[in-house]
């Protein structure tokens, strides 16, 4: 079976096994209008893990709007950004780097020094600046969200639900449609360091531009992903999946089936993230580490995809027909030649070193 996908063709090989008792809350919205194209257990409660960043970045992006932040601005990381777990850019205490380095940092690598580099910077201390971020939360209408840290690292208080994350993300696109482009970043230079995106659709799905990945044990995979096709934006909120591949391969076939689907959606569906409604049967938080393919979570070994040979076609999921909406969208196994990969936006300048810096410790994602 083929399906014209732009200027490539999908082939279909297959649906990719998925029990719906593991499928965690899914959302396809369009953020320009709100409209959804496909909601799963929207509003049960799960941890953010490093989506948590996208609020931070919000509030970086809006210190820097208003001129409270400078891009060029040299921060410093304290005592309390250094001892952060990784993923981190490493820095020693007292080093310094620009703000607006750290804030690639924060969105691109997902360092966790970097969130709170920020924080200090503009709050004065991380516990000020998570009050800045539940404050912001109220005012963007995510009802159900609540933060303790600035960068998702494991507590049992930090949640959220798949639609607030989609208005976050709405927030972000629309009130800072300048940065966009910090959103497809797919890799960021500090000092001697590459830092990597941990978002494999950047490199494999056809239209890809942002937005954040998030994982720990007890959320699983986590995603918020958004791509562009023939001027027409769509976002996919993906959580609780038990394998980066699964994670990919979910928000890829959601957003495929958004982007067949929206002739006919559009005719007949106004259900928009505020009209939709909120299921009786919500669930709070729970952990589903026994689940995740992660040997530090439960001793299960991660599950790696083979790397194709040198020119392959890179696997990702294809058109999918929603079945019922336990089981959502058909997780299809398909691939499409992969795009070239893009370099990093804009100047990227490595932060000045401290003054005789310790040794950095390696980074680990």
């Amino acid at each position: 079976m083929l399906r014209r996908l732009g200027a490539s063709f999908v082939a279909i090989a297959g649906l990719a096994a998925a029990s719906t008792a593991l499928a965690g809350p899914a959302l396809l919205f369009e953020p320009q209008t709100g409209k959804v194209l496909y909601a799963e257990d929207a509003d049960h409660i799960w941890h953010p893990a490093s989506l948590t960043k996208m609020m931070t970045a919000y509030l970086a992006l809006d210190a820097m709007k208003a001129g409270r932040l400078q891009a060029d601005q040299k921060l410093v990381a304290s005592e309390k950004a250094v001892a952060q777990d990784p993923s981190k850019i490493g820095l020693p205490v007292g080093a310094t780097i620009t703000a607006d380095l750290a804030l690639q940092a924060v969105v691109v690598k997902s360092a966790n020094d970097a969130t709170v580099i920020l924080a200090e910077a503009i709050a004065g201390s991380e516990e000020d600046f998570v009050k800045l971020m539940n404050d912001t939360a109220k005012r963007l209408g995510m009802k159900r969200t609540n933060f303790v840290n600035t960068n998702g690292l494991p507590a049992p208080e930090q949640v959220t639900t798949a639609r607030d994350l989609a208005r976050l993300s709405v927030a972000l696109l629309r009130d800072f449609p300048q940065h966009n482009q910090l959103w497809a970043q797919q890799e960021v230079q500090i000092g001697r360091k590459r830092l990597r995106t941990h978002n494999a659709l950047l490199r494999s799905y056809e239209g890809a531009d942002g937005i954040k990945t998030g994982f720990i044990c007890d959320s699983g995979y986590n995603v918020v992903a958004s791509a562009t096709r023939e001027g027409r934006r769509l976002v996919a909120v993906v959580l609780g999946e038990t394998s980066g591949r699964d994670r990919t391969v979910r928000a890829a076939s959601l957003l495929e089936h958004g982007f067949q689907s929206y002739g006919w959606k559009e005719m007949f569906n106004r259900t928009t993230l505020d009209t939709l409604p909120v299921a009786d049967d919500a669930k709070g938080a729970q952990s589903i580490r026994q689940s995740v393919s992660n040997w530090a979570c439960n001793g299960r070994r991660r599950a790696v995809a083979k790397r194709a040979p040198k020119g392959a076609k890179a696997p990702v999921a294809g058109a999918a027909t929603p079945a019922a909406k336990k089981a959502g969208p058909p997780r299809t196994a398909a691939t499409v030649p992969a795009p070239p990969a893009q370099a990093p936006t804009g100047s990227v300048t490595p932060a000045p070193a401290a003054k005789k810096p310790a040794a950095q410790p390696k980074v680990v994602q």
